[in-house]
């Protein structure tokens, strides 16, 4: 059976080359190659949409509840 403690020294050292490796800086460039496109485009964040799907559903509201108005109104003019 293995020594936990010989894995440990295994993982750290395994750890230690991956840091050191070119994958390290292959990885470091794809997050900087991403990190650019994507601040290239005219994106928002999560928050901000959130925000404007609110302001949206209450202008809708506040629209159906003009329209049924403005309906109400149509009627009691045509009622006359």
């Amino acid at each position: 059976m293995l020594d936990p403690k010989i894995l440990e020294e295994l993982a750290a050292k395994m750890s230690a080359l991956l840091a050191n490796s070119p994958v390290k800086d292959i990885e470091k460039n794809a997050k900087a190659a991403m990190s650019g496109l994507l601040g290239k485009l005219d994106l928002v964040t999560r928050e901000e949409f959130d925000i404007q799907a609110q302001v949206l559903s209450r202008t809708r509201d506040k629209l159906k509840a003009l329209e049924a108005r403005v309906e109400a109104l149509e009627k009691a003019r045509t009622g006359q």
